[in-house]
Parts: structure tokens; sequence; C-alpha cells
């Protein structure tokens, strides 16, 4: 088992927001957090990769506890946010060195991997690009490439289909089922159920801060069919 997030309680403040949330993600398998809006998948996702604190419960990550051992637990983690965070004043080649030396990854062969993600994702002649030139959607694919870069064991990708094009759809749907193979996790929000219904191995929703329904997409088709019909 990869992730275990195991009667998870906490938010912000005084505020609860999750309330005794318990699921898991195995290696090599998608696990996608659904739910609607104010549901609690960003406190959930918040507390997975360790801004927010656990008011009770524990979160384990291949038997590295995030509140006991923080540095070992985020090592293994690889994060793309919804929105893109990139520093104005790098470019793009400079975005990815500081991706490879933060993760201390073998430099020929991390950048090798980088020039494959470039020529995919359309940026191999971008590398001296400032982060102000790019598009939403460009922005969003230097994230995904600073993420597929590394070696995490577990990819966590908030809403990763809003403002990429079809093209680029198809091409991190095809990097994740290939990462998978090889034994990467992944835990992925999203509203565009359709859209990982071939490609999750679960579903987890999310109803005011609770698991609610889980299971495979047939399964959870059953239990919540409104949102199943919805995405």
């Amino acid at each position: 088992m990869t992730l275990q997030v195991e009667h998870v309680s906490g938010g912000y403040g005084q505020l609860n927001v999750l309330k005794d949330v318990t699921f898991s993600v195995a290696a090599g398998q998608l696990t996608a957090l659904v739910g609607l809006n104010g549901s609690g998948k960003s406190t959930t996702i918040n507390h997975i990769i360790g801004l927010l604190a656990p008011k009770s419960g524990n979160i384990t990550l291949n038997n590295y506890q995030l509140k006991k051992d923080p540095v070992a637990y985020k090592a293994q983690i690889a994060y793309i946010p919804e929105q893109p965070v990139l520093y104005p004043e790098l470019t793009l080649r400079e975005h990815l060195d500081v991706t490879i030396n933060s993760y201390r990854l073998n430099q020929q062969s991390a950048w090798e991997n980088a020039q494959k993600l470039l020529k995919i994702f359309r940026l191999d002649n971008k590398l001296d690009w400032f982060p102000v030139h790019f598009s939403k959607g460009m922005r969003q694919k230097v994230m995904i490439i600073m993420a597929f870069i590394t070696d995490a064991k577990l990819f966590i990708i908030d809403e990763p289909f809003l403002g990429l094009d079809v093209v680029a759809v198809k091409d991190l749907l095809q990097l994740i089922d290939e990462r998978k193979n090889n034994g990467t996790a992944f835990l992925i929000t999203t509203h565009v159920i359709a859209t990982l219904a071939d490609h999750a191995d679960q579903f987890v929703y999310l109803k005011d801060g609770q698991v609610a329904a889980q299971g495979p997409m047939n399964q959870f088709q059953q239990s919540v069919p409104e949102l199943v019909s919805e995405g």
C-alpha cells in the first residue's frame, strides 16, 4: 500500500472540514477524488501534502508518517496544483534545473526525460522563455513536465484537465498510464469524471467532509449516479 489516509479530521482553525476521512491509494493505481464544490477535496489534498496538520488521524506514505518524518514523506510526492505556481524571474530551463536539483535527480537522465516531455507538450523551443510569456495552459504543461521528470512514488494532481487542450489531455493520460504500469500511485481531483472513467482504479466521493462512497467505476456509478451523469 502506498498512501494511507486513516480517520483524518481537520480543517482551518476551529473549523473542522474533514470528518473521519479514510481511504488508500495503492502503488500502480489511480484514485480519483471527487465531490461538489466545498466537499473537502482541497482540504484533503492540503492535509496529504502537509500544508495542514490533521487534528486527529494519520497519513502514511510507504511507511513514512507525515507527522513523524515529514522530509522523507514529502520527498516521495510530486504535486501539481490546479493553479500553476511558477517563479516569474526564472526561465523554463531554470525551473527544470530547480526541480532536478531539489529531487537530487541524475542530471543526464533527468534532462533526457525532460527533453522528451518538452517535445510531447510542444515546449521544446521555449526553454529560455519566462512565465510571463506563457498562457495558462502552457504554465500548466510546465508544471506537468516538472512533476514527470521526478521519480516520485505518488503524484497528486489537482484538476489537471481544466485549461488543457484536447491533445494535451490525451498526452497527460498516456503519461499517467505509463507511470501506473511502472508502479507509481496517483491521486487526482477532478470534476470531469468521464475523462478518468477508463483510467481510474477507484473513485472516492467526498460529501460534507466525509467519504460518502468509494469503489471502482461500475460500483461508484451505482452509488452516486447523479454525480457520474454530471461528469
